[in-house]
């Protein structure tokens, strides 16, 4: 068990066996997959079929023109978090098979919170390939996952690809200045005294020169 700031994150390596992996789409047109056998609605995983959303943070410009699209169905985000053992076996799965995919860091409280409305526990790794959630690294799993939704099995990205930079699951907002922290305004000068002068006046009356 590893703990951040005060809150647990449970490092989970899951295990499953092989198993086939099915497409399924609800009447709103949602996406998952299943383990599940299709029922007469459902169908198994089809690259060619239309999936749920763009790629937000992978890096799509440049990709093989199928690689992009699978991408642009089924975008890969890998959630992971500091000292995470499995979070490192999951990312060298995707890039050695050669998955764009985008990578948020969990480490704030508020990252934690996030991950928690987002996947109803505060473990990771958490992958999610479209708008299926795969809790828990299994090579074997995500495989399944990944090979259903049409990713290549092997890596095909162009050399040189990079995929776009790791950022916090809850974005950092920059700390507003407290009021009255600007930069003071320069002291004021004080005036010039009168030119000295050497006529009597009644607090000099000697008409002394300073």
């Amino acid at each position: 068990m590893h703990r951040l700031t005060g809150l647990a994150l449970v490092l989970v390596a899951a295990g499953a066996m092989a198993q086939p992996i099915y497409r399924q789409v609800d009447k709103n047109g949602k996406v998952t997959f299943s383990d599940r056998a299709p029922s007469a609605s459902t169908e198994p995983a089809s690259a060619g079929q239309q999936g749920a959303t763009a790629p937000s943070g992978a890096n799509a410009a440049g990709l093989p023109y199928e690689l992009r699209q699978v991408a642009q169905r089924y975008p890969v985000t890998l959630y992971s978090g500091d000292e995470c053992g499995p979070c490192g076996a999951a990312r060298t799965l995707l890039t050695t098979r050669g998955i764009p995919f985008e990578e948020r860091t969990v480490k704030s409280n508020a990252d934690i919170e996030a991950l928690q409305r987002l996947s109803n526990q505060n473990a990771l790794p958490l992958l999610t390939i479209g708008s299926q959630q795969l809790k828990g690294f299994s090579d074997v799993e995500w495989s399944q996952y990944l090979d259903a939704a049409g990713y290549p099995k092997s890596n095909s990205l162009p050399a040189g690809y990079r995929n776009g930079p790791v950022r916090p699951l809850v974005a950092q907002q920059a700390t507003p200045a407290p009021r009255g922290a600007e930069a003071p305004a320069p002291a004021a000068q004080p005036a010039p005294p009168p030119p000295a002068s050497s006529e009597p006046t009644p607090s000099n009356p000697a008409g002394i020169k300073f």
